[in-house]
């Protein structure tokens, strides 16, 4: 070899046409074949970023990468070996085949062979003849339904959804207050059957689900229906595919259904929130399995939830939620007439005689939106009115009252309540095109006696 050459690498593989091609030139050379048909040339190659075989590599004295090139060229191949003529029985230029390495079907199984884990977390080896979906059943740390299994391989590829690291505390999961760190969400975004996009909003909702004011210790002890319901705006819902139009409430959307499931399996398999131990409770609803949606942004009439909250851009709002009630007016031409019907229907929110003691949102519709936005109503405009309405006569809501023991102290008889606390009813905008009709989502017992509303950025 010439001086000044330096150490030189041929990555090759077996199957490679012009690696075939460029073996009589490598044999001329000196050399060092690296192959990737052997487990350690497959690792080096892995280590060494190959995309492309064959690749020559020049390394320097200490070892370290001076340049590289791919593929077969003559000339390319006399300049960079400084040995000529070379290769003259060969074509002058052949290109090369994709490395073993960027092989669909190898290359997170690589990663978790190759990269020096990072992962922290118990492994468990199944017998050989054990069903996988079966153990996780067995081992309660599904919520009813099939989960994904979660191999190294899957961890590692969901890690790559975030710029955090593993082993970063994201907070203390209720009930027993363990440190869940991004690598736990991780394996129970996996487990929910997340993509790696997802994990950033997954994160944020396990952070505003674990804060105080959320209450979700509270929200799994309750024998009422609620559980955690995620509302998420900016452009990372569209980005991530999430739906925000027909039936967003419901089945089918990748996105809204492994989003809000990766957060209730966090909340159970590391927080310990098991149903029938501390979640309590009498009914449930099937929103306990997952409830997630984005809001609507090209027929929304004012700005987001999550802006109104004081968070722009990318961000995701908990809300403790009991059920969703329909509201149907197909008749209402004008704002006034349509806030009345909203008003009607959000009085019997948990009971008509209760007051305070429950929040709410409002999904407005995007055909009824339209008479909001038609008439200049604002957010504003709309909560003033909603607030107004729904002022509660005591006299009318205490205990006995039209003949139904349920109501409010008979003290209160002739005080006028609002039938909402201060920021206890939230507007949300979401749905389909076609059809007026618009939600309520019923919470749970609100404030410091229960839960309030959470909204925080969703980060990277």
């Amino acid at each position: 070899m010439m001086a000044g050459v330096g150490t030189l690498l041929a990555v090759v593989k077996a199957d490679c046409p012009t690696c075939t091609l460029v073996r009589p030139v490598l044999d001329r050379l000196d050399v060092e074949i690296v192959s990737e048909d052997d487990d350690a040339g497959l690792e080096r190659s892995w280590h060494l970023g190959i995309d492309t075989v064959p690749t020559l590599i020049r390394l320097d004295d200490g070892g370290a990468e001076v340049e590289r090139i791919v593929g077969w060229s003559r000339e390319q191949w006399e300049a960079f070996t400084h040995v000529s003529p070379l290769g003259d029985e060969l074509p002058p230029h052949r290109p090369g085949c994709g490395s073993k390495t960027q092989d669909p079907s190898l290359v997170d199984e690589l990663r978790a062979r190759f990269s020096g884990s990072v992962l922290r977390s118990r492994r468990v080896d199944l017998a050989e003849l054990e069903d996988e979906h079966e153990a996780m059943f067995e081992r309660g740390w599904t919520d009813g339904l099939p989960v994904v299994p979660p191999t190294e391989a899957r961890v590692l590829r969901m890690l790559e959804g975030t710029t955090r690291a593993p082993d970063e505390v994201v907070a203390l999961a209720p009930p027993d207050l363990v440190e869940c760190t991004v690598e736990k969400v991780a394996v129970n975004a996996v487990m929910a059957g997340c993509r790696p996009e997802h994990l950033p909003v997954v994160l944020a909702a396990v952070e505003a689900a674990c804060t105080s004011e959320f209450n979700m210790h509270g929200l799994l002890a309750t024998t009422w229906f609620s559980g955690p319901l995620l509302i998420v705006d900016g452009p990372i819902a569209e980005r991530i595919g999430m739906n925000s139009g027909i039936n967003a409430m419901g089945q089918g959307n990748r996105a809204n259904a492994t989003i809000g499931r990766a957060l209730q399996l966090t909340i159970r398999n590391v927080g310990g929130g098991k149903p029938g131990v501390v979640d309590r409770a009498t009914l449930g609803w099937p929103g306990k399995y997952t409830f997630c949606f984005a809001e609507r942004t090209d027929t929304n009439p004012w700005d987001t939830l999550a802006a109104s909250r004081g968070v722009d851009g990318d961000a995701v709002t908990l809300f403790a939620a009991g059920g969703v009630q329909g509201v149907v007016d197909q008749l209402s031409r004008d704002p006034e007439s349509l806030t009345r019907s909203f008003a009607a229907c959000l009085r019997a929110v948990a009971h008509p005689k209760l007051v305070i003691a429950f929040d709410a949102v409002l999904v407005v519709s995007p055909e009824h939106a339209r008479i909001y936005r038609e008439a200049g109503w604002d957010r504003a405009r709309l909560h003033a009115e909603l607030a107004a309405l729904l002022q509660v006569d005591g006299s009318d809501a205490v205990q006995g009252a039209g003949g139904i023991a349920e109501g409010l102290p008979a003290h209160l008889a002739g005080v006028t309540l609002p039938k909402f606390r201060d920021g206890g009813l939230l507007i949300a905008h979401a749905g389909g095109g076609a059809g007026l009709f618009s939600a309520i989502i019923c919470g749970w017992a609100s404030g410091d006696v229960g839960s309030s509303p959470v909204t925080v950025p969703i980060g990277t």
